[in-house]
Order: C-alpha cells, then sequence, then structure tokens
C-alpha cells in the first residue's frame, strides 16, 4: 500500500509507462522490428541469422518482412554458477568463447569452472545444431549483409559472442537487431557493428521478459517449424547470390 498520494501516482505512472512499451509477444516485437528494418528490405545478399532459440519467431518475422532468408546461429550463455542468470561469457558456433569481465571482477570463478561451463554448453550448442539444421550446411556468411537478431539484449553477452563469430567469416555488413535492450548496452554494440537496431530502450531496463506480456519459451519444435516455413520461401539460402 502506498503511504503517500504522491508515492501512489508514481507508481501508477511507473506501471502505465511499463504496460505502453511491452510487446504483446515475440510476433509482434518481430513485427515492430521489421518494420524498423525496412530500409535493408531488397538488399542483394541478405541474410536474416536468428540466436535460437527466442530469437527465431522475432527474426522470422523480420525474414518474411524483408524478403530475406533465414537461418540460425548459435550461442550458448556461460552462466555464473549458482545465479545461472548470470552471465559471465558465452560461446558460439566456430568455438568463439567471450567471457564477461564486469561480471568476473565481481564474481571469482575458477578458470577450471569456466571451461567445465564452456564444455557443458558446447554439448548443448551441438545438440541443437543436429536438432535443428539435420544434415544442411551451415550459411555462407562471407560477402554477405548479416542482420543478427534476437529478442532483447540484457548484458549482451550471446550477443557479443555472436558477433565475434560472424566477424570471423567476414560478412559484407553486419547489423545487430532486437526489439528491446538495456541502453547501454545497445549503445556498447555500436562501435562493434555497423548497424545497431533498438526499437525500445527503456530505463531502468531490468530484465528482456519484463518487456513482453507473453514471455513464454520457444520450443525446439516451433524453432524447426519456423525454420522450415522459411525454407519454402527461400530454399537455396546457404549460398549468396553472385
Amino acid at each position: 500500500m502506498c503511504r503517500a498520494r504522491s508515492a501512489c501516482g508514481d507508481r501508477r505512472r511507473r506501471e502505465a509507462r511499463v504496460n505502453d512499451i511491452r510487446y504483446q509477444d515475440r510476433v509482434a516485437a518481430g513485427r515492430r522490428l521489421a518494420g524498423e528494418l525496412a530500409p535493408y528490405a531488397g538488399r542483394p545478399n541478405l541474410l536474416v541469422l536468428a540466436l535460437p532459440r527466442g530469437g527465431v519467431p522475432v527474426a522470422y518475422e523480420v525474414a518474411q518482412a524483408l524478403n530475406a532468408p533465414l537461418d540460425i546461429f548459435l550461442v550458448r550463455k556461460l552462466g555464473v554458477p549458482g545465479h545461472e542468470e548470470l552471465a559471465m561469457g558465452a560461446i558460439a558456433s566456430g568455438g568463439i568463447r567471450v567471457l564477461n569481465h564486469e561480471v568476473l571482477r565481481h564474481v571469482h570463478v575458477p578458470p577450471a569452472v569456466i571451461d567445465a561451463a564452456a564444455e557443458r554448453e558446447l554439448r548443448e550448442l551441438e545438440r541443437r545444431e543436429r536438432a535443428y539444421r539435420d544434415d544442411r550446411p551451415e550459411p555462407v556468411i562471407q560477402g554477405r549483409t548479416i542482420i543478427l537478431v534476437d529478442d532483447g539484449l540484457a548484458t549482451g553477452s550471446t550477443m557479443r559472442a555472436a558477433v565475434a563469430a560472424i566477424h570471423s567469416q567476414h560478412p559484407a555488413q553486419l547489423v545487430v537487431a532486437v526489439p528491446v535492450a538495456a541502453r547501454e548496452t545497445c549503445a556498447m554494440f555500436r562501435g562493434q557493428v555497423d548497424d545497431v537496431v533498438c526499437p525500445v530502450t527503456p530505463d531502468p531496463f531490468y530484465a528482456v521478459g519484463m518487456w513482453y506480456l507473453d514471455f513464454a519459451q520457444t520450443t525446439d519444435d516451433e524453432v524447426r517449424g519456423l525454420l522450415a516455413r522459411a525454407r519454402l520461401r527461400h530454399p537455396a539460402s546457404a549460398a549468396p547470390e553472385a
């Protein structure tokens, strides 16, 4: 209960602001993000890459709107032992590992523990690679405009790992695109990629899930289904145009 009328009013205004910003679900977020990315529609050698699992329904809407092929790029967060929601780093396809040194300055984690966490997450990354891709080849990234999509950014550890791994494959352009992000995280990527699209950057941020009315976990079956539907529109997306 509020102890003062002004406090009650402030709380109601904060709650109203949060509700005005929130997305209904990842589909609605993807459609909003697609509108922000409209200048990229029709570009040659455009490829939308999603970070599974939550980034896939967002990226599907983006790919549909831009008439671009959709694929996945696998990244796994390395959680602090006992506080797994706090990212101490991430690993990505291609053997890339990125550590969050700001977190590690405050939480001492021995190198052996970090290595063990990376090994566990590598097994899950490989499982998802098999589950989502089957025997299809990984898409060619070199020389393409890549739009890298997730459902939101908090610390940005998983996205940083993905950015590092994709840069190593020499895209023509790399765009980070998310429906919602912490303002400082969104700003951090501006010096790392060619473009950053974050339509909503609330402050304070709290967590990605707070900015969705429906933030139910995306399942493996949903990921496979969306990728299959995307391949019907762009069956030959593994290689760029000449």
